[in-house]
């Protein structure tokens, strides 16, 4: 696993939204802007499934993802690469659902996408573009 420093803590903090990359088992892409995002540790992600569908499909085929990590406040660009694992029971499904359904009855909370982070690389323009930092 890769832990997360306090600048690419503080780039992810700044995100407004943080589109979600995945893949089929044969390799077709997919990737769909999520917002129940949270940083839990230096080396961990969850997302809440709300109403995913090819996401879903595609962790549930080929247990990897990634989470690209920008905006206009964020002074800087990130890729951070994991492992999945899907819950639907137990002590962090249970938060991650209080808390989603804390905002708003509308979302489910079916499942709590837990990434666990391998890789980060820097995604903004310019010499270094695309390098690989932890």
């Amino acid at each position: 696993m890769a832990a997360l420093t306090s600048e690419m803590k503080e780039i992810f903090s700044k995100a407004p939204v943080y589109p979600l990359a995945t893949a089929s088992k044969d390799g077709m892409p997919n990737v769909a802007p999520m917002k129940s995002v949270w940083l839990v540790d230096d080396e961990t992600i969850w997302i809440a499934d709300n109403f995913m569908k090819k996401s879903l499909m595609n962790m549930q085929e080929n247990p990897y993802a990634a989470v690209y990590v920008w905006g206009p406040e964020t002074k800087g660009c990130l890729q951070i690469k994991g492992d999945v694992e899907i819950l639907t029971s137990g002590p962090d499904y249970e938060k991650m659902r209080a808390e989603v359904r804390a905002k708003s009855d509308k979302y489910p909370a079916k499942s709590l996408i837990r990434i666990r982070i391998t890789e980060v690389f820097t995604c903004a323009p310019g010499e270094g573009a695309g390098d690989r930092l932890l």
